[in-house]
C-alpha cells in the first residue's frame, strides 16, 4: 500500500528489515497479550489503563507525536463512577502534499479463562504448529502491531513514508466504545481536520481467499431483569408458595425467538433494507463452503443450507441471541435456591436501515407486553446498555476499487467483498461525524476464532513469500487524492 509516485522505493530492503524483526514483533505481541485488558470485567479496569500506557509509550520511542486523551468517566450499574481508559493518539508526518492516512484499532479484549474450553492459558501467547494462541492476538492487538510495526520499519529504515500516518487507538471496544462518539466529534476540526483516508482492521477473511469488508451490523445489548422476593429462597421450603422470577425470566426470554430463528418482537423487521437483485448475485459469487463452515463449527444441523441464505442471515438480516442470566445459580454441583432477583442479557444485531432507539422501545414494549399477561407479582425492567449502529460503505468508492486493485496485485486473485455479522461500533461514527472515506482492509485469518476459545493469530515460521512487486508501479491505496480514482 504504497504510492506510485515512489520511485525510488527499498522495497526489497523494507522487506528484510520486517523479516529480520520478525521475533521482536512477536515478543510485543506476546507483552501485549499477557495484559488482561477486559474491557468488560471493572475489577480489571487497571489492567485496561496499563495496557494504553504501553500504547502511547509504543508510538512514543517510534518518535510520534502522541497524546493519551481523557474521554470522561464510565457510570456503573451500582450508582458508582469510574474513569475510562484514555484514547491514544499519534502523528507522523504533517505533509500538506501528502494524504493523510488515520488507523482505527482497539486493544482490549473480550473475557477468557483457561476453563472456558481454552487449549493453552489464554494471556500467555503460545506457539503450536505455527499459530499464536492467546486473548487478543487476532482481535485486535496483532493487527494493531502489525500497522505500528509498519510505519517502525519506515523510521528504523530512515525511509520518507508515503502518507502521513495517524493512529487512533481505544480500549473500551469490546463493551461499546463508551466515550469514544464523543471525543471523535470534539476533534472533528482537529484530529481528523486533515484526514483523508479511516482504515479498520478489526475484521477477518471469510474463507482462504483475501476479503474487503464494506459493511458491519450492529448491536443492541439488553439487560431484563425481574426481581421476586427480598432474598434468595429455599426451594424445598417455598417451592410452590411464590411465584419465581427465573420462571418468569424464562418465560418473557422465549418470546423473542422462535425455534426456526424468526424474531417475534413485533416491528422488528419493518425497517431492514430489502436484498437486492445485485446484492444476490454479489453473494453467489463469494468464496464460501457451507458445509465446511457447519463442520468448523460442530453441529449437525445449520439454519439454512443455502449459501446465500446463510451468509445473508449472518451479515445482513438481525438476530436475536440470548447470552446467559446473572443471579443464578451455575456452579459445579447442586443448589437448590430460588434466585431472588435475576438478569437475562441478550443482544439483537441490527442492520441498515434499523435504528437503536427505535429497536430499544419495540423491545421495552414487548417484553413488557408479554409479562404483563403473565400477571405476575415480580418487577420487570428491561435496559438496552449497548446501542451500536450498523455500518456499510459504498463499495464502488475509489478507495474499494484501490482495494481490489491491490488485493488482485498482491494475491493474484479477486478480493471477496464481505460484509461482518459482528459489531464494529465506531465505523458508523467515523462514518457520519468526519465524513471521511473509510475502509475495512482484514489482516486475521477465517479460522482465528475471535472472541471464541483459542484464538489464534497465524504465524509460520517457515514461509515463502510472493516475487516483490515492481515499486515503480506498486498499487497505491493510500497514496491517492480522495477525489481521483486511483492509477496502477
Amino acid at each position: 500500500m504504497f504510492s506510485s509516485a515512489v520511485h525510488s522505493f527499498r522495497f526489497d530492503e523494507l522487506i528484510k528489515y520486517v523479516d529480520d524483526h520478525q521475533e521482536e514483533y512477536v515478543q510485543t505481541l506476546r507483552e501485549w497479550v499477557a495484559v488482561e485488558s477486559d474491557s468488560s470485567d471493572v475489577t480489571k479496569r487497571a489492567e485496561l489503563y496499563r495496557m494504553m500506557d504501553m500504547v502511547g509509550e509504543k508510538l512514543r520511542k517510534m518518535g510520534g507525536k502522541v497524546e493519551l486523551v481523557d474521554i470522561g468517566e464510565e457510570q456503573l450499574p451500582d450508582g458508582s463512577s469510574l474513569a475510562l481508559p484514555k484514547v491514544v493518539t499519534a502523528q507522523f508526518g504533517s505533509d500538506v502534499n501528502k494524504p493523510t492516512v488515520c488507523v482505527y484499532g482497539h486493544v482490549d479484549v473480550q473475557p477468557a479463562q483457561k476453563e472456558d474450553g481454552w487449549a493453552t492459558e489464554p494471556y500467555n501467547l503460545t506457539e503450536i504448529n505455527g499459530n499464536l494462541y492467546g486473548r487478543g492476538a487476532s482481535d485486535n492487538k496483532a493487527p494493531v502491531l502489525a500497522w505500528i510495526h509498519a510505519v517502525e520499519a519506515f523510521k528504523a529504515l530512515d525511509m520518507d513514508l508515503p502518507v502521513n500516518v495517524k493512529y487512533l487507538i481505544e480500549g473500551m471496544e469490546e463493551t461499546g466504545s463508551n466515550g469514544l462518539d464523543a471525543m471523535i466529534k470534539s476533534q472533528k476540526s482537529t484530529f481528523f481536520s486533515d484526514v483523508d483516508y479511516i482504515i479498520i482492521s478489526d475484521c477477518g477473511w471469510l474463507s482462504k481467499r483475501p476479503a474487503l469488508t464494506y459493511g458491519t451490523r450492529g448491536n443492541c445489548y439488553f439487560f431484563a431483569e425481574v426481581e421476586g422476593p427480598k432474598q434468595d429462597l429455599h426451594s424445598g421450603v417455598y417451592g410452590g408458595t411464590v411465584i419465581e422470577p427465573m420462571t418468569d425470566l424464562i418465560g418473557i426470554l422465549d418470546t423473542l425467538i422462535s425455534p426456526s430463528g424468526t424474531i417475534l418482537i413485533p416491528g422488528i423487521r419493518d425497517a431492514v433494507a430489502p436484498f437486492s437483485d445485485e446484492e444476490w448475485k454479489m453473494y453467489q459469487d463469494i468464496e464460501f463452503d457451507v458445509e465446511s463452515y457447519r463442520e468448523k463449527i460442530g453441529v449437525e444441523q445449520l439454519m439454512y443450507n443455502n449459501k446465500v441464505e446463510l451468509l445473508a442471515h449472518r451479515w445482513r438480516h438481525p438476530t436475536v441471541s440470548i447470552h446467559g442470566i446473572n443471579g443464578a445459580f451455575s456452579a459445579p454441583g447442586t443448589k437448590t435456591v430460588i434466585p431472588a432477583k435475576v438478569t437475562g442479557k441478550f443482544s439483537i444485531r441490527q442492520v441498515p436501515d434499523m435504528d437503536p432507539a427505535v429497536v430499544e422501545k419495540q423491545v421495552t414494549d414487548h417484553l413488557h407486553s408479554v409479562f404483563a399477561k403473565r400477571k405476575s407479582p415480580n418487577k420487570l425492567k428491561v435496559k438496552m446498555i449497548i446501542g451500536a449502529k450498523p455500518w456499510l460503505a459504498d463499495i464502488k468508492h475509489s478507495l474499494y476499487e484501490a482495494g481490489k486493485a491491490a488485493v488482485k496485485r498482491v494475491f493474484n486473485v479477486d478480493a471477496d467483498m464481505i460484509r461482518e455479522g459482528g459489531t464494529i461500533p465506531i465505523a458508523r461514527t467515523f462514518q457520519d461525524v468526519t465524513e471521511k472515506s473509510i475502509i475495512m482492509l482484514p489482516i486475521g485469518g477465517f479460522d482465528d476464532g475471535l472472541h471464541s476459545q483459542n484464538e489464534k493469530m497465524k504465524y509460520p515460521r517457515e514461509h515463502s513469500r510472493m516475487p516483490s512487486p515492481n515499486p515503480q508501479s506498486t498499487c497505491g491505496l493510500i497514496g491517492q487524492t480522495p477525489m481521483n480514482p486511483p492509477e496502477y
